[in-house]
């Protein structure tokens, strides 16, 4: 078999530029994600998280909760990883998260979505590739409920000048 010839293959660009943002613009990110028992298991148990609210469904009833919690860094990490391809997919650093709160629990079986508005964007005065951007986001259950909020900035590649 002949190797192939990747010239032949054509790039696609994923994501936006830091051009494509502007302030109040509201991204409702697609498909939310079901967080089922076993999504929780595992990541409790890979993040060596030691709390028997994550595991232990006898000791979170004990403590007024209908069934084990789902994990809270699981549930921020599926928000921002919801967020990916409308947001940062097209590059550049994170730079943090912000505010970042809590409002409920969520249990095993309950569906994720999430929402991002543009709060604000400026230009990199480091970096004139890029510009900065920060997003407000928040998540809810399939009841409507908000989750989790949150204010995550990322440097945002500019747009590549294309040659003619």
């Amino acid at each position: 078999m002949a190797a192939p010839d990747f010239a032949e293959f054509k790039l696609v660009a994923k994501g936006h530029s830091f051009e494509d943002f502007e302030e109040g613009q509201v991204f409702e990110h697609h498909w939310g994600r079901t967080l089922n028992a076993g999504d929780n298991s595992l990541f409790t148990t890979a993040t060596l998280t030691h709390c028997p609210l994550y595991y232990n469904a006898e000791y979170a009833r004990a403590h007024g909760h209908r069934d084990v919690v789902v994990n809270p860094l699981l549930i921020a990490c599926t928000a921002v990883g919801l967020s990916v391809e409308d947001l940062s997919e097209g590059g550049g650093p994170f730079l943090g998260i912000s505010g970042l709160k809590f409002h409920q629990p969520m249990y095993p079986g309950d569906t994720l979505s999430a929402r991002s508005t543009v709060v604000s964007k400026r230009e990199s005065q480091s970096r004139g590739n890029f510009g900065i951007v920060t997003w407000r986001t928040e998540g809810r259950n399939q009841r409507g409920e908000l989750v989790i909020s949150y204010e995550r900035t990322n440097l945002v590649a500019r747009r590549r000048e294309t040659k003619k």
